[in-house]
């Protein structure tokens, strides 16, 4: 089964920008999530294949609306809720 991650051969997304962008962060906020993945997997509180499973599997209408470290800190969430470090909810403010 495809997830939306896997657009394919999918029409309807527009065109690719392809500006060459030198960043690799565009805010303060996407460094520390960044730093916040390394940590945790370095850590062994999840691998990488449960970290790229939790972004596929965000809701297709959330995963589009997303940024793409928005979309990494949504499954840094769901993985720290899912294996009871923090409690459901706890990073919601």
């Amino acid at each position: 089964m495809a997830r939306i991650n896997d657009v394919g051969g999918m029409q309807g997304f527009g065109p690719i920008d392809t500006t060459d962008d030198t960043e690799p962060f565009h805010a303060d906020w996407e460094a520390r999530v960044f730093a916040l993945n390394r940590a945790l997997v370095a850590g062994n509180v999840f691998n990488l294949d449960e970290f790229r499973d939790a972004v596929e599997s965000m809701p297709p209408s959330d995963y589009l609306a997303a940024s793409y470290y928005e979309r990494w800190f949504h499954a840094i969430v769901a993985l720290l809720e899912a294996k009871g470090v923090i409690e459901a909810g706890e990073l919601d403010d």
